[in-house]
């Protein structure tokens, strides 16, 4: 009685190459990170629907110092917030709940577009909503200190191109003198 042990080895049919992919996340850094259950209002049903569980997070850009929140679904990573956090966006707590917030957002970026949303947030004790609200505020002043950066980066580029002009045209009278001998 001999038992044959199902030693079988298949080589694959296809290649496939490694996939390098992007999420956008790669200069910025996380400055907060917990777990949460965001809902949003649906003004025509008049009620909270759940967009997803997942982590938070409030990503700090390493140049431009902004800070936005973003918050992907468990499992498929599918974002169901992505906005910055504006001077205007003030936290209320939810009625009835020491462990929730709400706040209105202008421009919730999901699905690559810009749409007014109510949000709320629910985490799973009032400790971790507290934290999270810390956050948001600090989030909130830094970006209105930061609310020039963009004029701030403009201005940076429109000196880089009026240099490199400044350059051409420095070349362009070199080349037009007569060279002498």
């Amino acid at each position: 009685e001999e038992v044959e042990s199902p030693d079988v080895h298949f080589e694959p049919i296809v290649k496939l190459e490694d996939v390098v992919v992007k999420t956008h996340e790669e200069d910025e850094d996380a400055i907060f990170k917990m777990r949460a259950k965001l809902f949003r209002f649906d003004t025509e049903a008049t009620e909270w629907k759940e967009r997803g569980t997942g982590d938070v997070k409030l990503l700090k850009h390493q140049e431009t110092g902004r800070v936005r929140l973003l918050m992907r679904r468990d499992k498929t990573l599918k974002v169901c917030a992505n906005h910055y956090i504006t001077e205007d966006m003030v936290l209320s707590p939810n009625v009835g709940s020491d462990r929730s917030w709400v706040w209105n957002v202008a421009a919730d970026l999901v699905d690559d577009e810009a749409e007014r949303q109510l949000l709320a947030i629910r985490f799973a004790n009032s400790e971790n909503a507290n934290k999270f609200k810390e956050a948001f505020e600090d989030a909130r002043e830094n970006n209105k200190t930061d609310s020039d950066a963009p004029k701030k980066e403009a201005k940076a580029e429109e000196k880089k191109e009026d240099a490199k002009e400044a350059e051409k045209e420095e070349e362009a009278k070199k080349e037009a003198e007569p060279k002498k001998d």
